[in-house]
């Protein structure tokens, strides 16, 4: 049986801030960024913008192409929730208006909750065939203002259907992890941000990919030079380009220079303009892979590695279905992008000051320009719009 992503949808913020203003706000050779960590822009959430209003954008395109009663599950990975209780999954699911005869559930571990649901979701596939799940990746990256990790922000949400018969990317069987019990990234349950380690978080994604990938060649006895093409998790892109090469060191290949590109670089343009969107940014990475490739690439593999800090890691694979062009939704992806507003600095951190309110009572002012909004919260509970539904 193969089991995969049939449609899948990305979706980010109406905002962004150039790291060119951020340079020159901070001072900064600009450079820093461009080249230092291969970024160029951060889509910025206005405060009337959360993980769930990210996902119903991401989710309705594909919601558009099928029958929404259909879906037996929502599986929702984040490690930016609203709620600590109440899955955002089940918001979610009330603002599209899917059935009631599905299940909701959030998974977190970091950056890896992204991969965890979708392999949650073949397996439930396996086990019933029947099943259509959505599975959402959706996060906001937010760190504090006039740290060194300020200028890795962003936001973003995936959407994937998994189905039987997928027609982009069926995952193949078998995968490889690793889990270490480390402190290189987390964000306590007082904080509205993270706290982070930087070098030493680049150190465990490297070693993580290594233990990964080892077993993973292990579990299915496939090789590096099996894999047509490379997706990595991108907190900034110079961290996949440090991955592929450690990677190519660890499996012994030989890859020159244009191969190299040629498997990475079309994967990183979507994550260098958005910024990091954590459990997303894997998904992120796949979708900018698909749009910016000029070849087909039916029956060709491409590789997945997530990386959650804290940390859990997993290597796996698929392989792209034939047709898989007649599927993707490229232009929506590049119009949304284009279509966003360059934020001043001082806009940006108006945004970022709002979100930082007391959140017992308050309404919203409007800048979300999209279908779905957070409208306020009222004696601590969440209340979404939807223009859709009016």
């Amino acid at each position: 049986m193969k089991v995969g992503i049939d449609l899948l949808h990305f979706a980010t913020a109406d905002y962004y801030l150039g790291l060119d203003t951020f340079a020159a706000e901070k001072n900064l050779d600009v450079d820093k960024f461009y080249i230092g960590i291969g970024q160029e822009r951060m889509s910025i959430a206005p405060p009337d913008e959360d993980v769930v209003t990210l996902a119903a954008k991401a989710a309705a395109p594909i919601l558009e192409q099928i029958n929404s009663n259909e879906i037996t599950a929502v599986l929702f990975a984040t490690e930016t929730g609203v709620d600590q209780s109440k899955s955002a999954g089940v918001f979610l699911h009330g603002l599209l208006n899917l059935s009631k005869r599905c299940r909701v559930v959030e998974f977190k571990h970091a950056c890896y909750a992204g991969a965890a649901a979708l392999q949650m979701a073949t397996c439930m596939i396996r086990a019933n065939p029947k099943e259509k799940i959505l599975v959402i990746a959706a996060d906001i990256a937010k760190y504090d203002v006039n740290t060194s990790a300020e200028a890795t922000q962003g936001c973003g949400a995936v959407a994937m259907l998994i189905t039987e018969s997928p027609r982009i990317i069926e995952i193949e069987p078998g995968s490889g992890y690793f889990t270490d019990d480390v402190m290189d990234f987390w964000r306590p349950n007082h904080r509205t941000t993270a706290l982070v380690d930087g070098k030493y978080s680049t150190k465990v994604y490297l070693k993580s990919l290594k233990h990964a990938w080892e077993h993973f060649t292990q579990q299915t006895g496939k090789g590096f030079d099996d894999i047509d093409y490379f997706c990595y998790h991108i907190p900034f892109t110079k961290m996949a380009d440090k991955a592929h090469q450690a990677l190519i060191r660890k499996a012994g290949a030989n890859v020159t220079p244009e191969a190299f590109k040629a498997q990475t670089l079309p994967s990183q343009r979507y994550n260098r303009i958005v910024g990091n969107s954590y459990s997303a940014s894997l998904f992120v990475s796949f979708i900018s892979l698909l749009d910016h490739l000029e070849e087909n690439i039916e029956n060709k593999r491409v590789s997945f590695f997530s990386y959650g800090s804290g940390c859990v890691a997993e290597f796996f694979t698929g392989m792209m279905q034939p047709g898989y062009q007649a599927l993707l939704m490229t232009a929506r992806h590049q119009t949304q992008i284009a279509q966003r507003t360059a934020l001043t600095y001082a806009q940006y951190l108006a945004f970022y000051q709002q979100a930082e309110q007391p959140k017992e009572n308050i309404v919203y002012e409007s800048n979300n320009r999209g279908a779905y909004r957070l409208e306020g919260i009222e004696s601590h509970k969440r209340i979404y719009q939807s223009t859709l539904h009016e």
